[in-house]
């Protein structure tokens, strides 16, 4: 209720049962204390909570909540994002180091202050850099998903005008996607690229429904099957795909089973274009972006700007310490 008086806001997800998960972040200028130091006044966020509820274990929703918070992180344009935690919370802990938090100290409390800087981003892996994608990448593509995969695997991905419910998915929940390719032949795709997700729309009128929603960087690419020879078990598929992909197991063996060509594709969910600022085929092909099949279309690093441009991104805010 203090809070609530204060007219802080928190970010909450509910399901028939009540709460499943609850953030809180606060804005900040002021020194953080630490044992025998302080960090000094800085703009900044703070995780103030990051509550699971306990039946939501193992279903992704602490690596959504985490990838909300530094997606708003990023919209304040703060210099840095912190959390307190005691180590005993292991998993939690693992959880800010993937993100690329950084322990920076302990408190009076004897909880560790781990903390995250624009100031300090490193480009070793798209997990630690997220949300900024890497300045450094030498080409991108697009990653075609027709549109009912589409909404389960991207929910924060909203259309204009869209009025169907979100079916809950785990594999949406997260911000870690696996999109399962069976491509005719081999793809150009490399681990850090960035890639756009273009959905499909199953309907009429494809050229103006058809769009580009979302911009990911690919994290990890496994060839499962090459030209019919497995080069992974069926088995040991399944279990890499996890609850990342909204496909059943029955229907990942059957993409297997079918296909002469499969590739598993893992991305980190970078962003989002919105309501009314997703581009569509049309305007990608006036602009000479769409000039072949969605597989095979390579773009400069300048094409790629230009793409998150015309969905009314703020580029300076997404590749960021660009040399």
């Amino acid at each position: 209720m203090k809070k609530s008086e204060a007219d802080e806001n928190a970010m909450v997800f509910y399901d028939d049962e009540g709460i499943g998960a609850f953030v809180y972040l606060k804005e900040e200028n002021e020194p953080i204390e630490l044992e025998t130091s302080e960090l000094p006044a800085r703009p900044r966020i703070k995780i103030g909570t990051l509550r699971l509820a306990e039946r939501f274990r193992g279903q992704r929703l602490g690596e959504g909540a985490l990838g909300v918070s530094l997606w708003r992180w990023q919209e304040t344009k703060k210099e840095e994002i912190y959390v307190t935690v005691f180590e005993k919370h292991e998993s939690l802990v693992s959880l800010f180091k993937r993100f690329g938090f950084k322990k920076v100290g302990i408190n009076s409390r004897g909880e560790s202050i781990y903390l995250k800087s624009r100031q300090d981003i490193s480009y070793s892996n798209p997990y630690i850099s997220f949300p900024f994608i890497s300045p450094n990448f030498k080409k991108a593509g697009l990653i075609p998903i027709y549109d009912s995969y589409h909404d389960k695997l991207f929910p924060y991905s909203e259309l204009k005008g869209a009025k169907t419910e979100i079916e809950e998915e785990t594999a949406g929940n997260g911000i870690t996607k696996i999109y399962i390719a069976t491509p005719f032949s081999s793809m150009h795709y490399y681990v850090g690229e960035p890639v756009g997700i273009y959905r499909i729309f199953s309907g009429p009128k494809k050229q103006f429904k058809s769009v580009l929603t979302s911009y990911c960087t690919i994290t990890k690419i496994d060839v499962v099957k090459d030209q019919n020879h497995p080069i992974i078990t069926a088995t040991e598929f399944i279990k890499m795909a996890g609850n990342k992909t909204i496909y059943t197991p029955e229907t990942l063996l059957r993409i297997y089973d079918q296909n002469r060509n499969v590739v598993m594709i893992e991305m980190v969910y970078n962003g989002y274009f919105g309501q009314g600022h997703n581009i569509n085929y049309k305007e990608l092909s006036d602009n000479g972006l769409f000039s072949t099949y969605p597989y095979n279309l390579i773009y400069s690093p300048e094409e790629f700007i230009q793409i998150l441009e015309m969905g009314d991104v703020d580029v300076q805010n997404v590749i960021i310490n660009q040399s």
